[in-house]
């Protein structure tokens, strides 16, 4: 029970620290990392472990498949070459340069170690950047390759992590032998995930009570990364197609009693499991500590410090070169995009260079290193250095850089979402064209009020009839995603007026039948 309480103790110490942080307009991550770091210099503080063989699937594949739930395909498409270099050749220069640096410092470390150590802190974070760059209203290009990014090269740096671990643990591994089994992984994970979310559905949309869903959310959110691993997919590109499976077809199939409920515990998961992290890599920190000689301690941190260094600068020389040579090509060529966003500039090249804080993923990776695997608790700790380093330096100096080189876009996101409001608004006035009854009237006065945000009051005293509201709902859902499906307006403004038209559902239990 002890450690239960101090457990606790902790988790309530880093609610805490995060609150503070929202006080300061700080991300929370920084906070914890900061409070992670403190614990391995605290007396007496709890030793508890996590089986290596779940680190990843607990921390990460909750947290991918909500963000992957929330993402755009329109705008990833739209923005598909920036992010595919940030993806695919950003991480492989990181891992590369990273591994490159570990030899030098540590010769005796083997390529294999020193590769993982380079997979590992790679790709960055969003959670950390997009709670600083929201406040701020950015230009919505920005959070799109961000968040995108963010999405995607957990994929490419774990499969890297995969392979070097593979390498590392294994006394007869060769590329060539295991580059057939690779690409099949991939192929094999773009195939299962679609049907893995297809069979989700089909199970989830037939049950009623609430909590039950929930449950069976997240129990298939493991269960997808497990089986995916198990049959040696990539639980990441396996999750992530399922939760973009998923986010094109249950809006339509779940109803908004389930779908409000859903949101906020998946938030809260999201959040703990954060907070989760960040306690455990501090834990670990200290008996990595202890076992070391003093002057082992100075080489270790020597390490860390170089890697800091070189994630730093590889992402900056290699994104504001792309963003050279993207600005050239405009030049010569002309910005013509499919819809109207942010021109590459010298300012959003600097916003997206400077916003690669590392965070879960590359504390679950560590964590998810076995025993006795090489240079263990030097990967641990250079990957637990990166991430509070990039977060201090990054996540403390955005905003500013932000708010100086004040970038704008015209809010393109608020306008699909007025479009969006107006043809959900239209389709459920024409729903009730041909009732004449001063009930239908309410009803007309109550969309107008919730879907065009005006003053509320007047229609606060008493609910519409429910079958009235199903059909207008039905009518104004009707065209919510027909604009999406014909790309008329992305995801963001899709799940904003979505958002409205559930509590609009709910505001009298119209849903129920």
């Amino acid at each position: 029970m002890v450690g239960l309480e101090q457990l606790l103790g902790l988790f309530v110490a880093a609610v805490l620290l995060a609150a503070a942080a929202r006080r300061v307009g700080a991300p929370y991550p920084v906070f914890l990392a900061v409070g992670g770091a403190l614990l391995a210099f605290v007396p007496g503080a709890p030793v508890f472990t996590i089986p290596p063989e779940v680190a990843l699937a607990l921390f990460v594949a909750p947290v991918l498949l909500d963000a992957a739930y929330d993402t755009s395909l329109r705008d990833l498409r739209d923005n598909w070459l920036p992010v595919t270099s940030l993806v695919i050749v950003a991480v492989g220069l990181t891992t590369a340069a990273v591994a490159w640096v570990v030899h030098s410092l540590v010769p005796a470390i083997p390529w294999s170690a020193a590769i993982v150590l380079g997979a590992v802190v790679a790709p960055p974070d969003a959670v950390a950047a997009t709670a600083v760059l929201r406040q701020l209203k950015p230009p919505h290009r920005l959070l799109t390759i961000l968040e995108g990014e963010s999405l995607l090269n957990d994929a490419s740096a774990l499969l890297i992590y995969r392979l070097a671990v593979v390498a590392a643990t294994s006394s007869s591994f060769s590329l060539t032998a295991v580059a057939p089994a690779f690409l099949l992984a991939v192929v094999g994970s773009v195939i299962a995930g679609p049907a893995f979310g297809w069979l989700i559905l089909r199970i989830t949309e037939r049950v009623e009570h609430v909590p039950t869903s929930i449950i069976l959310q997240f129990v298939s959110t493991f269960g997808v990364w497990l089986v995916a691993e198990r049959i040696g997919l990539s639980g990441v590109l396996t999750t992530v197609c399922c939760a973009m499976t998923l986010a094109r077809t249950a809006p339509e199939r779940i109803a908004s009693s389930t779908r409000i409920p859903t949101s906020a515990v998946w938030e809260t998961a999201v959040f703990a499991l954060n907070i989760l992290a960040f306690i455990f890599i501090g834990l670990q920190m200290r008996p990595i500590f202890a076992s070391l000689e003093v002057a082992d301690r100075a080489g270790y941190f020597m390490v860390a410090g170089a890697v800091l260094l070189t994630v730093i600068a590889v992402r900056l020389v290699w994104h504001m070169s792309f963003n050279a040579v993207a600005r050239w090509a405009n030049t010569q060529y002309g910005f013509n995009p499919p819809r109207p966003m942010l021109r590459p500039s010298i300012g959003s090249g600097l916003i997206i260079s400077w916003a690669g804080m590392r965070g879960i993923v590359t504390l679950a990776a560590a964590l998810a290193l076995p025993e006795g695997f090489p240079y263990r608790d030097l990967i641990v700790l250079t990957a637990f250095s990166v991430v509070l380093g990039t977060l201090v330096i990054h996540g403390l100096t955005l905003k500013p850089l932000l708010r100086a080189l004040d970038l704008h876009d015209g809010d393109p996101v608020g306008r699909e979402l007025t479009t969006a409001r107006e043809a959900a608004l239209r389709a459920a006035l024409g729903s009730l064209k041909s009732e004449k009854s001063p009930l239908a009237d309410f009803l007309r006065l109550e969309f107008k009020v919730r879907l065009l945000d005006q003053s509320r009051a007047s229609t606060a005293a008493r609910p519409a009839p429910a079958a009235l509201r199903r059909i207008a709902l039905k009518a104004a859902r009707q065209a919510l995603f027909d604009m999406r499906a014909t790309e008329a307006i992305g995801d963001d403004a899709f799940h904003r007026v979505e958002q409205e038209l559930d509590w609009l559902e709910m505001a009298d239990g119209s849903d129920r039948q």
